[in-house]
C-alpha cells in the first residue's frame, strides 16, 4: 500500500464546507499542501440538489436566530467571521454572480446549481488543492503530531499534519454524508449530542388522515408546536403543501426539527395547523358571527379563499354542513369550526427520514470547538466545519452560509 506523508492539511469531505475550507486555506497559505478526500463518486451531490437544483447559496439577512442546535451566541461568533457581503464577493471571484429573490434568498443568476458546484471545484483546482476521489476514509489515527488516514480498498495510506472534518451529517446519505464523520469524530475524542435526527424534512400523517386525500393543495398556513402543558413553543407561517404521505413545504420543513426535538423531551407536545394564519380561534369565531347570512361553503371559499376540497374536508371534521348558513350555526358548532380551521392538531406519525431531509439536527457540540479557529478543544490539529457540527438553520440559504463561514474559519486557521 502506498503511503503519502507530505500533506499539510487533509480535508475529509468535498461538500460546500470542505471545498470552502480548501480554497480559503490555499489563499491564506499558498505554500501549504492541501488535499481533499471524498468518498462519493460524484463530488458536490448535495450542492446540485439544493434549492430544487438551483442552489440557494445564502440569504440576504443572516441572523443567528434562524439557527438551532448549539447556543445561538456561539453560532453568531462564527457567522460574523464570514458574512453575506463576503460570501457574495467570494463567489464573484469564482465567476458566480448572485441574484436576490423577493423571499431574500440568493441564487446564482444562472438558476443552475452546477454553476456553484463547478465554480467551487475549479476554484479549488486553480488554487492548487489536490482532490482524491473516490477515496473513502475508513479510520483515522492520531500518531504523534500527525494524523494517519486509512482509506478503503487499494487507497493509499495518508499522513497529514492537520485534519479538517467536513463530512456532513446524515442527511441525503447517497450523497456521501451517511454519518461516518460522526464515528470518526468520536474516535478522535469528541462527543455527539444526545439526539441526532433529520431536520428540514417532510412529515408523515396516518394513512387515513384527510390531508393525504388533498394531495397537491398548497396554501399559506401557520404551524405551531405546543408543549404538553399547553405553552406555544415555536410557530412558522409559510407555503404549506398537502401530499400523498402528509405535509411538506417551507413551513413544514422549518418546523419539523422543533417538533421532533419537543416530542423527544416531552411526548405530550403537539403540532397544530392554522389554515387561516390571519385568524385565531376567537377572531374567526367572531368573524363567523358577524358575517351576514352566507352559505358556510361560500364563506370559506369566497370570503376566506380556502380551496374548495379543503373547505369541505374541514367542515366534515367539524360536523358542519357546507350548505348551512353563517347565521344558523349554533355557538358550539361555530366554535368547533373555528378551532378546526385555526388550531387543528396533526397526529404526526414521523418524518420521511434522512433520505428526504435537507439537513441533520445534532452532531458535535460547538462547546468542544474553539470558535475563533474551529479547532477541536479535545484533539490538537483537528478542525471541524459544516453540518458535522451541532448547527442547523432554516430553509433559505442559512445552512449554506454556515458551511461557507465555518469552512472559511477552519480552512484559513488550519493552513496558517
Amino acid at each position: 500500500m502506498a503511503h503519502d506523508s507530505g500533506i499539510d492539511v487533509l480535508i475529509v469531505g468535498a461538500g460546500a464546507a470542505g471545498l470552502m475550507a480548501a480554497i480559503c486555506g490555499r489563499q491564506a497559505a499558498p505554500q501549504r499542501r492541501i488535499v481533499i478526500v471524498e468518498g462519493a463518486a460524484k463530488i458536490g451531490a448535495k450542492i446540485l440538489v439544493a434549492g430544487g437544483g438551483r442552489c440557494n447559496v445564502t440569504h440576504d439577512e443572516i441572523s443567528e436566530d434562524a439557527y438551532a442546535g448549539s447556543s445561538r451566541n456561539a453560532i453568531k461568533k462564527v457567522l460574523r467571521r464570514f458574512d453575506v457581503p463576503q460570501t457574495i464577493a467570494f463567489f464573484e471571484t469564482l465567476g458566480v454572480t448572485l441574484k436576490r429573490e423577493a423571499t431574500g434568498k440568493l441564487f446564482p443568476t444562472s438558476d443552475d446549481a452546477h454553476t456553484v458546484r463547478d465554480a467551487l471545484l475549479n476554484g479549488a483546482r486553480q488554487a492548487g488543492v489536490e482532490i482524491m476521489n473516490p477515496y473513502r476514509v475508513e479510520a483515522i489515527r492520531r500518531e504523534g503530531d500527525s494524523f494517519v488516514i486509512f482509506g478503503s480498498g487499494s487507497a493509499s495510506q495518508l499522513t497529514a499534519r492537520r485534519l479538517i472534518l467536513a463530512t456532513g451529517g446524515r442527511s441525503l446519505p447517497k450523497s456521501g454524508s451517511d454519518g461516518h464523520g460522526h464515528i470518526i469524530a468520536e474516535s478522535l475524542g469528541h462527543t455527539l449530542t444526545d439526539h441526532i435526527f433529520p431536520a428540514l424534512v417532510p412529515l408523515i400523517l396516518p394513512g387515513d388522515h384527510f390531508i393525504r386525500q388533498l394531495s397537491g393543495i398548497t396554501l399559506p398556513a401557520a404551524l405551531e408546536v405546543w408543549s404538553g402543558s399547553g405553552k406555544r413553543l415555536v410557530a412558522f407561517t409559510d407555503s404549506t403543501l398537502c401530499t400523498h404521505f402528509g405535509l411538506s413545504g417551507p413551513s413544514v420543513l422549518d418546523i419539523s426539527r422543533y417538533y421532533t426535538e419537543a416530542h423527544l423531551s416531552d411526548p405530550g407536545s403537539t403540532l397544530t395547523i392554522n389554515w387561516l394564519p390571519d385568524f385565531t380561534p376567537e377572531t374567526l369565531e367572531a368573524d363567523l358571527l358577524n358575517t351576514p347570512r352566507m352559505l358556510i361553503g361560500r364563506y370559506l371559499t369566497l370570503k376566506q379563499a380556502l380551496p374548495e376540497r379543503l373547505a369541505r374536508a374541514l367542515c366534515e371534521i367539524a360536523a358542519v354542513d357546507t350548505a348551512s348558513t353563517t347565521d344558523r350555526l349554533s355557538r358550539e358548532l361555530r366554535r368547533t369550526l373555528a378551532r378546526t380551521i385555526t388550531r387543528l392538531t396533526l397526529p404526526v406519525q414521523g418524518d420521511r427520514g434522512y433520505n428526504f431531509a435537507e439537513v441533520t439536527a445534532g452532531g458535535v457540540p460547538l462547546r468542544e470547538i474553539r470558535l475563533e479557529t474551529m479547532e477541536s478543544r479535545l484533539c490538537a490539529g483537528l478542525y471541524l466545519c459544516g453540518e458535522i457540527c451541532d448547527v442547523d438553520g432554516r430553509i433559505g440559504g442559512y445552512n449554506f452560509q454556515w458551511a461557507w463561514a465555518s469552512g472559511y474559519v477552519a480552512g484559513t486557521s488550519a493552513a496558517e
